[in-house]
């Protein structure tokens, strides 16, 4: 049986507080939301901290409410309240259907918004027991120096597996940032690095305290996931799909703009400008999505850090591109 090793558990009731002994901690203090990452990390002894912050008692890191421009979603907010909030879905169906896409019922009641964002790398090599790890000797993930899933790499490989985070880049999302030196407000694409290891552009005593969303004014949205079983597991592939309608072409209008972004291929989310660039004064004509599908199948890398067989999950970056574009279509008609 896996345990948890000791360590001591914090409960603050404001921001301030909790930055305040995440400074303290250092780098042995670690946030804590849901907890459906991070204790099974622990138990794993792929994190090690020796004080966890919680933030679930931080009222204003639990609330949603609507704005002219656009919701403003706390990160606490539980992925299954994201997903059946009817208002919410009416207005941002990708990101509930993204968050109803996470894992199982019993684990999105716990798990959160914020948490799904901030979600640690995964990787074959990495997501195994301290005895498996050590038997094989460690990765440069943790306590090793090689990185198995491309042994000559100078960098890790690990890859980004969050459903909610490529939707939120896609429609153009923003995060409010809070720590000890302040505040700012970043794009969503630039929380991430592609990196394996830091995969994540926020400083540790910062904490993801607000999510923004654009009001839905004239763009419309889709997420689509492959994964082995389709009722849990992470994704070994993502794609999320925006387009912003402008008037011309065809009965519903022209594309205006549009972006795509993979999720599973990379350290990051993987915006792909060229396929969004494609559809640009399309009408979502056959032609326009194969020549997109195309864009984004020939940056799609993924290597052997997750489940199936590497040229076959690349061909489903194209599959899976055109599948999104054309249910995108068919809701314009």
């Amino acid at each position: 049986m896996l345990r948890l090793p000791s360590f001591n558990y914090l409960q603050p009731k404001t921001l301030a507080e909790a930055i305040a002994m995440q400074v303290d901690a250092g780098p042995d203090g670690a946030f804590v939301a849901g907890g459906t990452d991070l204790y099974p990390n622990m138990k794993r002894r792929q994190q090690e901290p020796k004080v966890v912050i919680s933030l679930m008692g931080i009222r204003e890191l639990a609330g949603w409410e609507m704005r002219d421009a656009g919701w403003v979603v706390g990160p606490c907010v539980t992925l299954s309240d994201l997903s059946i909030l009817p208002s919410f879905r009416q207005s941002y169906p990708a990101v509930a259907h993204a968050a109803e896409l996470v894992s199982t019922p019993l684990l999105r009641n716990m798990g959160t918004l914020g948490g799904n964002l901030c979600l640690d790398t995964r990787c074959n090599y990495y997501d195994q027991t301290y005895e498996w790890r050590k038997a094989i000797d460690f990765c440069m993930k943790k306590d090793g120096k090689i990185c198995w899933v491309a042994p000559s790499s100078p960098r890790c490989w690990a890859v980004s597996s969050s459903d909610v985070a490529p939707v939120m880049m896609a429609i153009g999302a923003e995060f409010r940032l809070v720590g000890p030196k302040g505040e700012r407000v970043v794009p969503a694409g630039r929380l991430y690095a592609n990196d394996g290891i830091n995969y994540l552009t926020k400083h540790p005593a910062e904490i993801l305290a607000e999510v923004r969303l654009p009001a839905p004014n004239g763009w419309d949205a889709v997420y689509l996931k492959l994964r082995r079983r389709s009722s849990f597991d992470f994704p070994v592939l993502g794609v999320a799909a925006w387009v912003k309608w402008g008037t011309g072409k065809g009965e519903g209008g022209s594309v205006a703009e549009a972006r795509i972004v993979l999720g599973g291929v990379a350290s990051q989310p993987q915006e792909v400008p060229t396929a969004g660039a494609t559809l640009a004064g399309s009408d979502l004509s056959d032609e326009a999505i194969a020549a997109a599908a195309d864009a984004a199948y020939r940056p799609a890398k993924p290597l052997d850090n997750t489940d199936f067989d590497l040229s076959w999950r690349k061909q489903m970056t194209r599959v899976y591109v055109k599948a999104a574009l054309e249910e995108l279509r068919e809701r314009q008609r």
